[in-house]
């Protein structure tokens, strides 16, 4: 049998699923060609990192980091306890899906697993569980904390959302142990980088309008003054010699007037690449629009657009 492949455990706004063909466009050729390390400080749900782990055998390791406790927590546990989590997974699947046509009561349960989250007081294999449940059956899988800490998303209008995929989960215990895996300020993962290290930024976007953000993410917003401080990392990192690729929102895409990246990262390369926007309460909103690939190294000189 084939090995099955490990694939994201989680539904994620702004997954990067969607953007693998245009990062592996500017990807630096001594990445394909030597080993390397591979450092994803903002990971969320992976989806680049899984793609780089099945794709590239020349990855010795990998290095993930999130700010996001909980979200680092639910990696660790599917790292060390995978069959754990699948048994707690499997029992919140079969109550869930029992509660079909039961509307309140669902609502109900619902409800009260958020609370039993938010109090943080179980053990790592149970709030993963709740993480991982929560994540399956709310709003379009959006993660949204308030200031508190305290998870807020209401619950999504999914029949028989499948909680418990258990043949993923073991893929995804199995690639993740090749990999470092950090919780906090993304910096620190300077300290895990190798000689040659590719570091992929998947940052919090910068919200194209005051009632777009979705970047609620950690209960510290990641303003304008976080971005520049990104930019200066990014910039040491060029400076040490490690190559780099940043995804972020296009501003200037709603505005022809904001320059706010294209003079704040005016020293790389900025490509334009399509996206769509698949989650905004106005379906008319939704749809294709740029992003921003930048990269510090110039690896197809016909691909690349400096703006």
């Amino acid at each position: 049998m084939m090995e099955k492949i490990a694939k994201p455990f989680l539904k994620w706004a702004g997954g990067k699923t969607q953007l693998i063909t245009e990062i592996e466009r500017v990807l630096p050729n001594e990445i394909r060609n030597s080993k390397f390390t591979y450092v994803e400080p903002f990971v969320g749900s992976g989806a680049i990192l899984f793609w780089m782990l099945n794709n590239f055998p020349k990855m010795e390791k990998a290095v993930i980091n999130d700010i996001n406790e909980d979200l680092i927590n639910t990696y660790k546990t599917i790292a060390k306890n995978p069959k754990e989590l699948i048994s707690i997974l499997e029992i919140l699947q079969n109550e869930y899906h029992s509660l079909e046509l039961k509307t309140e009561e669902k609502k109900e349960y619902y409800y009260q697993k958020r609370e039993t989250y938010n109090k943080r007081e179980i053990e790592q294999s149970g709030q993963a569980a709740l993480f991982i449940f929560l994540n399956r059956t709310c709003f379009n899988g959006l993660y949204r904390v308030n200031k508190n800490n305290g998870f807020n998303v209401p619950m999504g209008s999914y029949l028989k959302p499948t909680i418990c995929d258990d043949k993923n989960i073991l893929a995804v215990s199995n690639a993740l142990q090749k990999v470092e895996i950090l919780c906090g300020d993304y910096e620190q993962t300077l300290n895990y980088s190798s000689n040659n290290s590719l570091f992929y930024f998947d940052p919090p976007y910068k919200p194209l309008s005051e009632t777009s953000s979705f970047n609620s993410y950690a209960k510290d917003e990641f303003g304008d003054n976080e971005q520049i401080r990104l930019k200066n990392f990014c910039s040491k990192l060029d400076l040490l010699n490690h190559q780099w690729i940043l995804s972020n929102s296009d501003v200037k895409g709603k505005n022809v007037e904001d320059n706010f990246f294209d003079d704040l990262y005016s020293d790389f390369n900025i490509n334009r690449v399509d996206a769509k926007r698949s989650i905004n309460a106005n379906p008319e909103k939704r749809g294709k629009l740029k992003e921003l690939l930048i990269t510090n190294q110039i690896n197809n000189q016909e691909y690349v657009r400096a703006i």
